[in-house]
């Protein structure tokens, strides 16, 4: 069984259920899969899938876990409580080969938003798991070994770094739930004070960790169906985020419509009530100097706020930014993909996004196009208009 507890999965994922439990608990929605890396052959592994997820639908919280959630100041008794009578069903899932023949799957999830929406990352993390453990079955694990303490001695050892600090945010498309594990330990050993926490709950309640995360694309995507006019969504999803936490889990989502849209919509109540920003997709380095900028010109002082950069990210990357921006403002960086799976084989580009909520196409227009997920040409065309967006 490759998902052996409800809690290893991002906490952005509570945080957003909480949401959807007090304010949306009867939207409907829909979420599809893509490989993004080419002539990749998923069809073998489906039967194997098509398991794993019914063995993940089996789990429920123990009491220990449900206790660990309610020492979190952010969540409230009541979600707490119904994650004690919560389980995945599924009957909302589907696993088939692409009608294309190519070796792609097609994994559809639909359903109520509140019983679906903790679907995403396992899933991703069971194609993964099943993928490499298939192609590498007999993998020696002293290449990821040796370039995870390269990585830690560049961090730890080069002077004028000590206060540069980075999370994990690797679990979706990590090697091994078994790696994920020991990387975890050995950053956490070697690391110190500079390894922030980790976007994974269960491994965060395990090691002692703080467990990070907000809001992710699909909040601000849903208000497309939930918000009022379409133009005023974003400032809708930002509006139900603070309505929930009154001021916690202050870091907002830039890149659903594009840094311009973002700035237009977030204004001097957002940069004043938010904590931050984060950063994930587009250049950004330019990204970094055009919110600071923003925080000027609304008056509040760049240095109480928090640029979070999240976006295929490595350690020299972290490095980079570290000394560009540091004094300037507060500064987070979720490493990925780099932390949690490279071990020697190429990782997977895989994805899963909400395409429709309510029975209405939703997409993400992105600063980097090939992140952009939608099966409805003619609404991106008519999201792009009325974003304004080029």
């Amino acid at each position: 069984m490759i998902v052996r507890s409800l809690l290893d999965t991002d906490l952005y994922k509570f945080s957003m259920m909480q949401v959807v439990l007090h304010q949306y608990p009867a939207a409907q929605v829909e979420y599809r899969f893509k490989c993004r890396t080419p002539d990749v052959d998923l069809v073998p592994y489906i039967e194997k899938i098509r398991e794993e997820i019914d063995a993940l639908c089996t789990l429920r919280f123990t009491d220990d876990e449900l206790a660990y959630m309610r020492s979190q100041r952010f969540l409230s008794s009541d979600f707490v409580d119904f994650l004690g009578l919560f389980h995945l069903n599924a009957k909302y899932v589907s696993v088939e080969p692409s009608a294309k023949g190519n070796g792609e799957i097609e994994i559809a999830i639909a359903g109520p938003w509140l019983h679906t929406i903790m679907f995403e990352v396992p899933i991703l993390a069971i194609v993964n798991e099943i993928y490499f453990s298939a192609r590498y079955p007999d993998m020696d694990l002293a290449e990821g070994r040796r370039r995870l303490r390269a990585k830690i001695e560049l961090l730890r050892d080069t002077d004028g770094y000590e206060t540069c600090r980075i999370a994990d945010y690797g679990t979706r498309r990590r090697f091994s739930r078994a790696w994920h594990d020991e990387m975890l330990t050995i950053l956490k050993d070697e690391l110190g004070r500079q390894l922030a926490g980790t976007s994974n709950v269960w491994l965060a309640m395990r090691h002692g960790l703080v467990p990070l995360g907000s809001m992710a694309h699909e909040f601000l995507q849903a208000f497309q169906s939930l918000g009022p006019r379409l133009r005023d969504s974003q400032v809708a999803a930002f509006e139900g985020w603070a309505k929930e936490y009154r001021g916690d889990l202050g870091i907002a989502l830039s890149d659903v419509y594009g840094l311009d849209t973002f700035l237009r919509d977030f204004d001097m109540y957002f940069c004043k009530l938010f904590d931050g920003a984060r950063h994930d997709s587009g250049e950004p380095f330019q990204w970094g100097e055009r919110v600071l900028a923003h925080y000027v010109a609304n008056r509040v002082d760049p240095r109480t706020k928090t640029l979070v950069f999240s976006d295929g990210l490595d350690i020299p990357r972290v490095m980079k930014l570290y000394a560009h921006f540091r004094g300037r403002c507060q500064l987070a960086f979720g490493v990925g993909t780099n932390l949690t799976n490279d071990v020697g084989p190429d990782a997977l580009q895989v994805v899963i996004k909400m395409v429709r909520c309510n029975g209405q196409p939703v997409a993400k227009l992105s600063d980097t196009p090939g992140k952009n997920m939608s099966d409805d040409v003619e609404y991106v065309a008519y999201l792009r208009r009325v974003f304004d967006i080029a």
